[in-house]
């Protein structure tokens, strides 16, 4: 029987050859052609939209492994190969204990799709199982962030990339809002609290998910889903469940993912009950009262 990986994805699993990988060169002219509407024109329509790469950056690119980063690193290098503008990369990917099948197909990815990572190792499965086995996923994330924004700095860079795309925005407001009450959604440029000069930026946040999905299976890229451990054990997803709705609402609105982020860039100030600005609150009441 032929050797297959597979490629994880929106819940599901995607069976793939390791034979059928196409040469680097034509994965790489796929993301000009190929994908040119649906990932490169949106790459780069993030970057200029939000001002995310800027002459003189040095930036470090977080490889997790997964389908989401490794194409964030792939337009990377378009972008640099196509002198958008005159920035640095570096590329750093953390092991926080993975399963050594996990790390071997990281670093083979990496490999062959010409991407020089730097791995650096952590302990930070260890340490979530430990103070946080129940609800291990934003304890890890928030971890994991430190450790990138710390190895990024040592590597000289200033800024800090991440592969979020469309629907992670989407699921993240809708999260907020359903069970945390809040509208709050994440952010494609942010300044960091903890770490001096350096900003977090997320040129994938125009990308819808099915598209990355389609480049690397088409292109026979077998990749990680989250390679954790510890969330491994775990049968309860909120972030699935509202994956699960976007999906029920497009059947009704097929534009509805871009609609509510649309509404995140779109708030009427005149018509909420409340907000809040640097940890104070106000009220739609204070106008009332001068």
């Amino acid at each position: 029987m032929e050797p297959m990986n597979k490629l994880a994805g929106s819940g599901c699993e995607i069976r793939i050859p390791l034979s059928d990988r196409k040469p680097l060169q034509e994965i790489e002219r796929s993301i000009i052609k190929t994908y040119r509407k649906q990932l490169w024109a949106k790459f780069n329509k993030a970057v200029r939209d939000f001002k995310l790469v800027e002459e003189g950056d040095k930036i470090a690119v977080a490889i997790s492994g997964g389908k989401d980063s490794l194409l964030m690193a792939k337009l990377f290098q378009e972008m640099q190969k196509h002198g958008v503008s005159n920035f640095e990369l570096e590329y750093i990917a953390m092991d926080p204990g993975f399963h050594e099948s996990n790390r071997d197909l990281l670093l083979g990815n990496c490999e062959y799709l010409n991407i020089p990572v730097k791995l650096f190792e952590s302990n930070i499965f260890d340490i979530v199982d430990h103070i946080a086995a129940d609800y291990p996923c934003y304890m890890c994330a928030r971890m994991r962030r430190g450790a990138l924004y710390s190895k990024a700095q040592e590597l000289g860079c200033n800024k800090l990339a991440l592969g979020h795309h469309l629907d992670d925005f989407i699921e993240t407001t809708l999260l907020n809002m359903f069970y945390a009450g809040s509208f709050k959604t994440m952010l494609p440029k942010l300044t960091a609290k903890n770490f001096d000069n350096m900003e977090l930026i997320r040129p994938m946040c125009y990308i819808n998910e099915n598209d990355i999905i389609k480049f690397a299976s088409n292109n026979g890229i077998a990749c990680m889903n989250c390679g954790c451990v510890v969330a491994a054990k775990k049968t309860s997803s909120k972030r699935r469940e509202m994956k699960e709705l976007v999906k029920e609402l497009k059947k009704i609105n097929p534009e509805v993912d871009q609609s509510i982020f649309n509404a995140a860039r779109n708030v009427n100030i005149d018509c909420i009950l409340g907000w809040q600005i640097n940890g104070k609150r106000y009220s739609f009441l204070d106008d009332e009262e001068d």
